[in-house]
């Protein structure tokens, strides 16, 4: 098994930043990518971005693209979420999630986290 934990997520005015990580520990040679997911109330899971955990291949839902940034410390089995220029559609709950590969649905990941809140005032 794989245990993914999520930190960093809060309330943040618009344009600003906030980072989160997430945490893996256990079978964790099982996972060939990490993907960052969210939430809003009364929608679907939508996909935001994932990184590989060999050669780093990154992959962004346009939405966010050129003000999200993901990266991963592989010694540290962490991936993290820079969040910048963040506006209040972004509120959401946020969640990692593990897979064997990158993909961009979520029912192609097998581990998740307990998602973190992220709230941007306007």
């Amino acid at each position: 098994q794989v245990q993914l934990v999520e930190s960093g997520g809060g309330l943040v005015q618009a344009g600003g930043s906030l980072r989160l990580s997430c945490a893996a520990s256990g079978r964790t040679f099982s996972i060939a990518a990490m993907g960052w997911f969210r939430q809003a109330p009364g929608k679907e899971r939508e996909f935001v971005a994932y990184i590989t955990w060999s050669g780093g291949i990154t992959y962004y839902t346009d939405s966010v693209k050129g003000r999200f940034t993901i990266s991963r410390d592989n010694a540290e089995n962490t991936v993290y979420l820079q969040m910048n220029s963040l506006r209040s559609e972004d509120t959401a709950v946020y969640y990692c999630a593990g897979a064997s590969a990158g993909w961009i649905n979520p029912s192609r990941y097998n581990y998740w986290g307990q998602g973190t809140q992220v709230t941007v005032s306007s």
